[in-house]
């Protein structure tokens, strides 16, 4: 499955409906205490249920909505690439489409209320799924009643396989839609009710596994998840289609065992005492419910000290992550030239430059545009870095600014500039987009062309140059060159430094030239 949308409503400072669309890779800029965080957080209660990084407690609901009483936080996602059959069990099949589970879009939509922001959630599909009375509710009803409705409707002769739940709505909701139509509407459908929880259990062995890797995660010992990325590895080997045949294969031997020994065990109770024998039954749990993932909670990477990763310093852990990365973008490509189809995996990453130098940050940027070209895998980043933000699509690109998500796109240069971003975000002026607007224009041969036509309107300034000599030339400079020359020159003391306001009134003249004058990309 691929994510293709995140609703968030009243979590923190997501007071209203906010809807986040997601790309293979998508980086959210935007300043500290905006909500960039928030996002991914959200993200990771959706997936694992309060048992990854982040616990859902009651701080976590918006406080003006909790003031006015509102207090259920819900947090919905979206899905495409969906599975092409649910097996509900080995006789009985059928498909999210077949059971009218899907929106209009085709995309798989799944909402889940934190009501009062409580750990245990309601969980609905929303889909266009038929209101007609009269077959609005086959979903919560049993094989036996299904076929009391068949048989009302004398439609027996229609039903393909009268031992398969899905095949008798399938027929009942033919019927309906020839004789008065479905009506279908958008409802939420509870599932956990009917036979909706059996289809809900196998859509969530199909649902990505999510991993959040924090910047600034404090660390004790009583953590379950500690930013290791073998315990993340660790999940997603378990979800490989032949490790789960042989798990599946030792499961059964010991079941077959267990159960050899249990019938045994209560025929020689039955000799000695039949009625006790007979209020006993073996108790074995369900092979799929297992849980392997537990027998590897331990694995970590340690020093020789066996200091585990989560205990060495940020620019450490940092590292080890950064070829993680490398490594699995390495081994997910050996596996898709294999053929060896893995499961849907999402990475999220909080400021991967976090202690890291610009080389170190292009190989990170390189490893996430790898891992994200591959099926099956998505990552998320978030980002304060220029040097990352410059790597990506304006697509890709999200800028969050308290409580809004917006997607971003082409301004003035070809390139995603984060400090373009800033600027028409926040009106936040910076020497390093001058220098980029500047540079823009100059390396189209566009220097005299701007300076002849914006030098009366943004005015021009005396500048003293220092010589070689070191005596002094005195030059009459358009604003822009003037602020330029004292980014590139702060050893040159002698000039009046210019304010913010010109700063800013410089680039504005910039950005007005490049969108006048279409330039090349190249």
């Amino acid at each position: 499955m691929k994510l293709t949308k995140l609703i968030i409503t009243n979590f923190r400072g997501y007071k209203n409906r906010t809807e986040v669309g997601f790309n293979d890779i998508t980086t959210f800029v935007g300043k500290n205490d905006s909500g960039k965080s928030t996002i991914l957080e959200a993200l990771d209660i959706f997936f694992n249920d309060g048992k990854g990084c982040i616990k859902i407690d009651n701080q976590d609901i918006n406080i003006e909505n909790k003031n006015g009483n509102d207090t259920d936080i819900a947090i919905e996602a979206c899905f495409t690439d969906l599975p092409a059959e649910i097996v509900i069990d080995a006789s009985n099949k059928t498909s999210l489409k077949n059971e009218y589970l899907l929106n209009d879009d085709g995309t798989l939509h799944i909402e889940k209320i934190f009501p009062n922001a409580s750990s245990k959630a309601k969980v609905y599909i929303i889909a266009k799924h038929p209101n007609n009375p009269n077959c609005n509710d086959l979903m919560q009803l049993k094989i036996a009643d299904l076929k009391k409705k068949v048989k009302e409707l004398n439609i027996e002769d229609k039903v393909t396989d009268k031992t398969v739940s899905a095949a008798f709505r399938a027929a009942i909701w033919s019927y309906y839609d020839h004789e008065e139509g479905l009506s279908l509407a958008n409802r939420k459908i509870d599932v956990s009710k009917g036979e909706t929880k059996s289809i809900w259990e196998q859509i969530e062995k199909y649902l990505p596994i999510y991993s959040l890797f924090q910047s600034d995660r404090s660390n004790s010992d009583s953590d379950n998840e500690v930013q290791d990325p073998l315990k993340h590895a660790v999940k997603e080997f378990l979800m490989e289609k032949d490790v789960q045949e042989k798990l599946n294969s030792i499961a059964q031997d010991v079941i077959r065992k267990l159960e050899d020994v249990s019938r045994r065990t209560l025929e020689k109770l039955q000799e000695m005492d039949a009625s006790v024998a007979n209020t006993l039954e073996p108790s074995i749990p369900d092979p799929n419910k297992l849980k392997w993932a537990e027998v590897f909670k331990s694995v970590s990477i340690t020093g020789d000290e066996d200091i585990p990763i989560n205990k060495r310093g940020s620019g450490v852990r940092r590292l080890i992550l950064l070829n993680f990365f490398r490594v699995e973008a390495e081994r997910k490509l050996r596996e898709q030239a294999s053929g060896n189809s893995t499961a849907s995996i999402i990475y999220a990453i909080e400021e991967p430059e976090t202690s890291q130098h610009f080389q170190n940050q292009l190989l990170l940027v390189k490893a996430f545009k790898d891992l994200s070209s591959i099926p099956n895998v998505q990552v998320i980043l978030t980002t304060h870095s220029g040097n990352i933000v410059k790597q990506l699509d304006f697509e890709d690109i999200r800028l969050v600014d308290n409580g809004k998500v917006i997607h971003i796109h082409k301004q003035c240069l070809p390139f995603p500039s984060l400090n373009e971003v800033n600027f028409v975000a926040f009106d936040e002026a910076t020497e390093e987009y001058h220098d980029e607007l500047f540079g823009y224009i100059e390396s189209n041969n566009l220097k005299k062309e701007y300076e002849c036509e914006y030098n009366n309107q943004i005015g021009t300034l005396e500048y003293h140059k220092l010589l070689p000599n070191g005596n002094q030339k005195q030059e009459t400079l358009s604003l822009t060159l003037y602020i330029r020359h004292q980014i590139h020159h702060p050893e040159n003391t002698e000039n009046v430094r210019y304010t913010r306001e010109q700063l800013k009134s410089s680039i504005n003249a910039m950005r007005s030239f490049i969108q006048a004058h279409p330039m090349s990309e190249g």
